[in-house]
């Protein structure tokens, strides 16, 4: 069975209700035959990147970079799943109070190194979340899942 691992930061309640979404969508009971994995980014391993076939990341946008637990996710797992997980798909979700483009950007570079594959537009999300973004969560966690089927 294909797994979706979905590793996040979520601190707040904005980010919490996109990762929420992001996981119905994955879980959505038309897409029977997807194992999602929740991990959050202080505890994901090289062993949950190693065992998925596709990765959503969700991270407020912090400072003007991505949350430091998002990154240290990135540095414990880089080298052991570096030349393991080449081509794999991921999508992105980010949260900002006024920016998210270097939060996205020093994401991109990691998954670059990593050469993953974009699957799906990143969602970019400033301020509260509407109805509207949270719908794109959904759709985003969907097609993430959908996609491995």
């Amino acid at each position: 069975m294909p797994r979706l691992l979905i590793v996040h930061h979520t601190p707040s309640p904005a980010t919490q209700s996109l990762l929420e979404a992001v996981r119905a969508g994955a879980t959505d009971p038309q897409l029977e035959g997807v194992d999602v994995i929740v991990r959050p980014a202080l505890s994901a391993t090289a062993t949950d990147v190693l065992d998925a076939d596709g990765y959503l990341l969700g991270t407020p946008a912090n400072l003007g970079y991505m949350s430091g637990a998002l990154k240290h996710f990135f540095d414990q797992v880089f080298y052991p799943c570096l030349d393991a997980t080449v081509g794999r798909p991921y999508g992105v979700w980010v949260h900002g109070q006024n920016d998210t483009d270097g939060a996205v950007t020093s994401i991109e570079r990691v998954v670059t190194g990593l050469r993953w594959r974009l699957a799906q537009p990143v969602l970019a999300v400033i301020g509260e979340p509407t109805a509207a973004q949270r719908q794109a969560a959904w759709e985003l966690g969907a097609a993430l899942a959908a996609s491995l089927l």
